[in-house]
């Protein structure tokens, strides 16, 4: 069965396409434009009845929360493609635990200032300037503590590779492009070393040729 991922020129959805590409998980996707307002449509809230994106339909399964797709998709297919969640309970409760870090952490700053600083005057409204100064503040106190944590391990739980740092690459992309404050990312040293190794998987590589941002 071929996964329909929903979405996929967003930021979300493709934490999911990376997901399935390193899984070798066959999908196909369906444009949604949030900014002509397509995730109202009533065909597609009856999919996503808070509509946002990503969605994806498996058959009759349907799941439309990015990081319950990943750890679904990642438990589902463990032994195919790159194992993301640890090989001991011990290194899936790193990977759970830096995924909540990234959700409740890292993600609401980074969010902000994607609304903000990219967002703001294609969906009708002014940037918040005081608001994108405090999302940096608290964002750069997020990086200091990873720049702590990846100086004593290559990657977030661990030595390997897992959803947790793949859930980070979407809007750490925004972050060190359109938004163009790579500083954040590059004056960190092990933050930085980090970046470029997740950002360089051929799973991201490929995300980014295939599906161009919003605008």
């Amino acid at each position: 069965m071929v996964v329909k991922v929903y979405g996929p020129a967003f930021a979300s959805p493709k934490r999911v396409i990376a997901c399935l590409i390193e899984k070798e998980i066959e999908f196909e996707t369906v444009p949604v434009d949030l900014l002509k307002g397509e995730h109202k449509d009533p065909e597609f809230l009856k999919l996503q009845p808070f509509g946002t994106v990503p969605v994806t339909q498996d058959g009759d399964y349907i799941l439309y929360e990015s990081r319950a797709i990943i750890r679904y998709y990642a438990e589902k297919y463990k032994s195919q493609g790159t194992d993301l969640l640890g090989k001991t309970v011990e290194e899936r409760g790193q990977v759970e635990n830096w995924l909540e870090v990234e959700a409740h952490n890292f993600n609401p700053p980074i969010y902000a200032l994607t609304l903000h600083v990219m967002f703001a005057s294609k969906m009708g409204f002014p940037p918040d300037e005081n608001l994108i100064k405090e999302s940096e503040e608290k964002l750069g106190k997020v990086l200091d503590i990873y720049e702590e944590r990846l100086s004593k391990n290559k990657y977030l739980a661990g030595d390997f590779f897992s959803l947790a740092d793949l859930s980070h690459l979407p809007f750490t992309q925004y972050l060190v492009g359109p938004m163009g404050k790579e500083y954040m990312i590059t004056s960190r040293k092990h933050v930085s070393a980090w970046w470029d190794d997740i950002s360089s998987r051929p799973s991201w590589q490929k995300v980014l040729q295939l599906y161009a941002p919003p605008f």
